[in-house]
């Protein structure tokens, strides 16, 4: 005669589950990870399409600078020239009639109280 235990008895009386549940089970959190992982890799895209928009605004704004500071740089030589003495010289003559006198001829006046 054998004898069996409490334990023994406990396990032969549980079920085990059947294969085909642990399957589904198991294809259950496959989709799950697949799902998951899908998501992260949209949003992964989304960001690089985000940042190579801005990449091109960014482009954009230094072409855009560049350009200005060649305009700039026209624009301060052209000043340059018009600001020279030679040519303000001979606008104040042309235009205005004024002429350069010789400083010798030049006479100043004390208007101090003696």
């Amino acid at each position: 005669m054998s004898t069996i235990t409490h334990t023994e008895t406990a396990a032969a009386v549980v079920p085990r589950p059947k294969r085909k549940a642990r399957r589904k089970a198991r294809a259950r959190g496959g989709i799950a990870w697949i799902v998951i992982s899908g998501i992260l890799l949209a949003g992964v895209v989304f960001v690089n399409v985000a940042v190579l928009q801005l990449n091109l605004k960014l482009d954009g704004a230094n072409a855009d600078r560049a350009k200005l500071q060649a305009d700039n740089a026209a624009l301060q030589s052209q000043y340059s020239s018009l600001v020279s003495s030679p040519q303000v010289s001979s606008a104040a003559y042309t235009k205005l009639g004024l002429k350069f006198l010789d400083p010798s001829t030049y006479t100043y006046i004390n208007v101090a109280r003696p």
